[in-house]
């Protein structure tokens, strides 16, 4: 029986017309077979949000050997596990979420549907990563990015990854020194809503905000690579429970 290329789900945050995920796809296109199922618009900060109070609507926009892209009404979240139910022959070899264009890195990874599409990969068992761009223009040169996704795509495709576990990929702009794996950095968004005034009403407003990295001393994190221009991968785990609290929680209670 013959070999059958890997098979690749991707999906993203930014909607399926955006330069990341086209530019994920032209790089990965030599490694397996793709099937892409994306949002039909941006769907930026829906984390791991699922479409509950109205029907989801998805369609083939295009088709190529090897190459099937879908785009789906709903969030990235939505969009893996439609693929699953509806349009993959068989279980795929990776889950990639990306390009995002945008930082990820921190505790960003919790409003990320970038990342939502990686969680929700990894929830189903499957090696998962999410890559991410730390410039924010809709015309981002993702170049630089080439080699290096190519390596941890084939890298993941190789080896697998960990139960319960996926990775998140950040890069800086401009020149890339190379990688480092890291830890998740402390921090927290502040000033995080503006006054956004609405037929002279005063209790409108737009999120915003600023990102405070509250140990921009340690090298360890995925910030302070990205701040000295590193590529940051950092294994992520679904599990989320504190197994070093359980007895202390056990002995108060």
């Amino acid at each position: 029986m013959e070999n059958k290329k890997p098979l690749i789900l991707i999906s993203n945050d930014d909607g399926v017309s955006a330069k990341g995920i086209n530019e994920i796809i032209r790089f990965l296109r030599p490694l397996g077979e793709l099937v892409v199922m994306a949002p039909d618009s941006a769907r930026s900060g829906n984390g791991c949000a699922l479409s509950v109070t109205q029907p989801v609507f998805y369609e083939l926009i295009s088709e190529e050997p090897d190459l099937k892209i879908y785009s789906c009404t709903g969030t990235p979240a939505d969009c893996v596990k439609l693929a699953y139910n509806t349009v993959l022959d068989r279980e795929p070899d990776l889950v990639v979420g990306g390009i995002n264009h945008g930082d990820n890195s921190g505790t960003n990874v919790h409003y990320s549907g970038t990342m939502g599409v990686a969680i929700e990969g990894c929830l189903k068992g499957t090696p998962s990563i999410g890559f991410s761009l730390c410039d924010h223009a809709p015309d981002a040169d993702f170049q630089p990015l080439e080699k290096y996704i190519q390596q941890i795509v084939s890298t993941v495709l190789g080896y697998g990854l960990p139960s319960r576990t996926c990775l998140n990929v950040n890069f800086p702009m401009g020149e890339i020194k190379g990688i480092k794996v890291c830890e998740q950095a402390v921090g927290q968004w502040q000033k995080e809503w503006e006054p956004c005034p609405r037929r002279g009403a005063s209790n409108h407003f737009w999120l915003t905000g600023e990102f405070v990295n509250l140990e921009p001393d340690n090298e360890k994190t995925d910030n302070w690579a990205l701040a000295n221009g590193y590529a940051a991968i950092t294994p992520i785990t679904v599990d989320m429970t504190d197994y070093s609290f359980i007895d202390i929680l056990k002995e108060r209670l």
